[in-house]
């Protein structure tokens, strides 16, 4: 009769990174943590940036992020850390609701979006969602959510581009690729890519040769002398 290796049947706890510029705040998220044997806190940071630069050390499955924080906001680390670490997912977990504040982490990568106010149950449930890679909205960045793609269909097709994009996706319809297009830009070639990734979206296109064919039919970019 073989005995089964009680190991293989409890898998490893999820690694919840903490990160708010109030020490109350993480010492009352840390203790929500003990309290779940599946989630393990792996470590704190007082802002985005420290945040930023802890990741490769602790590798955290999920942070909760706050947003509004001094050196690097909340938003601004969720982007950054997305673009260096894909398999971290980010929760923003805030006390503003205000609709530019949603869009601008959404944007970033967040994976959920919920108030401060969330219960103990809710919060912990949403930090299983998101290593499982569902996401879990407030209400409130759920309505956000819904004016945005409402007003997708109000716009007209790239009018939503920022100047520095446009630059971009012209010299993509040259024919650069991304390290090309950092050299004549002078920019990092990550910084490229992050600009291709948001013209993709921007043009509701699934690569950048489906971009660029959207480009030239619907004239995006002036054609040059």
């Amino acid at each position: 009769m073989t005995t089964q290796d009680p190991t293989l049947e409890k898998s490893d706890p999820i690694r919840v990174m903490v990160v708010d510029d109030q020490p109350v705040v993480r010492s009352g998220l840390s203790a929500f943590l003990m309290v779940h044997p599946d989630l393990e806190l792996v470590g704190e940071a007082s802002d985005g940036a420290r945040a930023v630069r802890l990741c490769p050390q602790l590798r955290p499955d999920v942070i909760l992020m706050d947003l509004m924080m001094p050196q690097m906001d909340g938003a601004e680390a969720t982007r950054i850390i997305r673009e260096r670490h894909p398999h971290i997912q980010v929760i923003a977990l805030t006390s503003f609701k205000e609709k530019d504040l949603v869009q601008r982490v959404l944007q970033a990568g967040a994976i959920g979006y919920l108030l401060k106010s969330v219960s103990s149950d809710e919060l912990a449930n949403a930090i299983r969602s998101a290593h499982s890679g569902r996401p879990t909205f407030s209400p409130e960045a759920t309505q956000v959510l819904i004016e945005t793609v409402a007003n997708r269909h109000k716009h007209t097709l790239g009018d939503d581009l920022t100047k520095r994009e446009k630059e971009v996706l012209a010299l993509m319809v040259e024919g650069l690729n991304n390290t090309q297009i950092a050299k004549r830009l002078v920019v990092s070639r990550s910084t490229v890519k992050f600009h291709v990734s948001n013209i993709l979206s921007k043009l509701e296109s699934s690569n950048r040769m489906e971009a660029i064919a959207l480009t030239v039919r619907h004239k995006l970019i002036p054609e040059s002398n």
